[in-house]
């Protein structure tokens, strides 16, 4: 029997995710959380075989909570299942350890079947969107991704400053790298360019 724990912040979707992999004669949904935080705690609490995660959630993402479980080392594969057909979501996936990514509109016997392949120690992830992953690198380190991303939601450099521990010139540096690399005019512009490509 697969075991699975299922993260995803939309309550209706959870619920029919849930309902369908319980049809399934070798799957059990054993838990479920809302958000990225409570599923962390779940994850430790019911150590399941597999967690299904959506990309962007509250509290914790998808990847931040891939990677926390790569670096805890936790017994658990990561299965992604999201509306973001992007490459860069997938190539920050990958390396945070996640064994496989599914699209939110592929049937659920693909999801089933990409569950069944990961739990057997493979992986599952969309042919078309592996190569397009690897042909637009990105060019941001976290703390750049970070810093953009707070920023493309609103916060000030001070608001930024104080969630992150860093000074404000600090923050302003990071902001100017990743304005730079991206080659955009601002931080709302470079914001959008880097959502656009999957790499916040």
């Amino acid at each position: 029997m697969i075991r699975i724990l299922l993260a995803e912040d939309q309550a209706m979707l959870r619920g029919a995710l849930s309902a369908l992999l319980d049809m399934e004669t070798d799957m059990q949904v054993i838990g479920s959380a809302g958000d990225g935080e409570s599923a962390w705690r779940e994850l430790q609490r019911l150590a399941p075989d597999i967690l299904i995660t959506d990309i962007e959630m509250p509290g914790l993402t998808g990847l931040e909570l891939a990677q926390r479980i790569q670096r805890h080392e936790l017994p658990v594969k990561v299965v992604i299942v999201t509306t973001f057909a992007r490459g860069g979501y997938l190539r920050r996936a990958l390396d945070a350890g996640v064994s496989g990514y599914v699209l939110k509109e592929a049937p659920v016997e693909k999801l089933a079947e990409a569950l069944r392949q990961v739990h057997r120690g493979g992986r599952a992830i969309d042919p078309q969107l592996a190569l397009e992953a690897w042909s637009d690198a990105d060019p941001l380190n976290d703390r750049e991704r970070q810093v953009l991303r707070l920023a493309g939601e609103g916060q000030s450099a001070g608001d930024i400053a104080a969630q992150l521990s860093l000074s404000q010139g600090t923050v302003r540096n990071y902001l100017s790298e990743a304005i730079g690399k991206l080659g955009a005019g601002n931080r709302i512009e470079a914001y959008r360019l880097a959502r656009q490509k999957g790499w916040l």
